[in-house]
């Protein structure tokens, strides 16, 4: 199976408190299960959840090209 987000990068972070719906929760768990039997290393969602939103930021055209626009 050849999930979106691939392997975690490295890098750093900052805490973001966010409240999510109750079947949110469960995919994104689910989707974390299925990352770390896909890739073979433990993961939770919380730590997929940063990666997701870069990854839907980068494929975001309207986004890219407003940020575009601003510099």
């Amino acid at each position: 199976m050849k999930l979106r987000l691939g392997p975690l990068p490295d890098g750093g972070t900052v805490k973001l408190t966010v409240t999510l719906s109750t079947p949110l929760k469960a995919q994104l768990d689910r989707y974390a299960e299925l990352h770390s039997a896909s890739f073979g290393t433990p993961v939770d969602a919380s730590t997929l959840v940063p990666l997701m939103l870069t990854a839907f930021l980068a494929r975001d055209r309207a986004f890219q090209r407003a940020a575009r626009q601003k510099e």
